[in-house]
């Protein structure tokens, strides 16, 4: 099985990944009747403040993770430099092209990490959400959804995800509704060699969960589809976090 299913050949640019099209059934014209209510808002250490929605008998934060500590206080590194970011077995997080108007914005990138550190990214009574957890809020909010696969689910849960316009997306950001609330960003990536991608164009977000000693699960949204694939990808990827209530 090759590395982050991507949907397009010109940003094949992590060794070993495959190329997709996206499903052309995907093309917006599908709905869901998911609905969400406000939940409780959370802080994490440094005071940054996460609206939360609750759908799907889950609640989840509805803004990315801007933390620059664990759990206890411990700082958690920034990387600025690609060849030591490349290098990294330990967390550190990054804005997007080392500029902190981006953290603005779209959070801060996490490797994965800073994820599995047991000093913990997410407040007391939140956890980054496992592979499971976002199977459970994809299928909830599009039933036919097959979340035992891996790559593109032909699925319209990603349309309900991303927020709408393309103040932030660029166009077409295809079927986006936000009717799930979770105002999903394109937050773009850090590959695992330390070079920055995907600004506006995708947004990705890890699990919790891995897949074997260097590859994680995680879930993108795209600005050309409505679909929300399952891949995995490198440890040591920056990728932006939700959380979810415990």
């Amino acid at each position: 099985m090759q590395k982050l299913l991507i949907a397009v050949t010109a940003i094949c640019f992590v060794i070993g990944c495959s190329t997709q099209n996206p499903n052309p059934n995907n093309n917006g014209n599908n709905t869901n009747n998911v609905t969400y209510t406000q939940g409780p808002n959370v802080s994490d250490f440094d005071g940054n403040v996460y609206p939360s929605v609750t759908n799907c008998n889950q609640t989840w934060t509805a803004k990315n993770l801007n933390v620059s500590h664990y759990r206890n206080g411990d700082v958690i590194p920034q990387v600025t430099d690609s060849a030591q970011w490349a290098n990294l077995t330990t967390g550190a997080w990054c804005y997007y092209n080392n500029d902190p108007a981006m953290g603005v914005v779209y959070g801060k990138l996490y490797n994965w990490y800073a994820v599995n550190d047991s000093r913990g990214l997410a407040p007391t009574g939140w956890h980054v959400p496992t592979d499971g957890e976002w199977n459970k809020l994809v299928k909830c909010i599009d039933n036919n959804t097959d979340t035992s696969t891996v790559g593109w689910q032909n699925s319209t849960a990603g349309g309900a995800m991303k927020e709408t316009g393309t103040t932030h997306w660029i166009t077409p950001n295809t079927g986006a509704t936000n009717s799930s609330g979770y105002y999903g960003l394109p937050g773009g990536i850090r590959s695992e060699n330390g070079q920055y991608n995907l600004i506006s164009n995708r947004g990705y977000w890890w699990t919790s969960t891995e897949t074997n000693a260097t590859d994680a699960w995680y879930r993108p949204l795209h600005n050309f589809t409505t679909d929300i694939p399952r891949n995995y990808s490198y440890k040591r990827c920056g990728f932006s976090l939700r959380l979810v209530k415990d």
